[in-house]
């Protein structure tokens, strides 16, 4: 009886082992289904898409195109002082400073423009409150 429990202890620890390799191996992943191609966002539809189909076409996407390079050579006239054809990161430091400012300078005008309002408006209810 001895020499068959070595037996049976082999094979009960294999069968273990292997339980655990299959129960733990990861699950080969999913093949990635086709994502939808990434197109323009609303905000470029709506500046760019002229005859307003939801899509644009290759004139509109050339027109598109014409403007993001525009922008982006005034950005590097603006900000690449050294004038080597990118912005370093000096250079981007005084861009997000500017961005800074005018983010700034927006939120001021904003809150300016709720306090006027909200003047307004209790100026209307002090009004009203006389006319009682």
């Amino acid at each position: 009886m001895n020499s068959k429990l070595p037996r049976y202890l082999a094979a009960a620890c294999a069968t273990l082992a292997f339980v655990c390799t299959v129960s733990f191996a990861d699950d080969p992943k999913p093949e990635k289904e086709h994502t939808k191609e990434k197109g323009p966002s609303k905000a470029a539809l709506e500046k760019y898409d002229a005859n307003k189909d939801g899509k644009l076409d290759d004139a509109e996407t050339v027109k598109m195109n014409a403007d993001k390079e525009a922008a982006k050579q005034a950005r590097l006239a603006k900000y690449d002082a050294n004038h080597d054809g990118k912005v370093d990161k000096d250079e981007k430091a005084v861009e997000d400073a500017d961005k800074e400012k005018a983010k700034a300078e927006k939120e001021k005008a904003k809150a300016e423009k709720q306090a006027a309002k909200e003047a307004k408006k209790a100026e209307a209810a002090k009004s009203a409150e006389k006319q009682h």
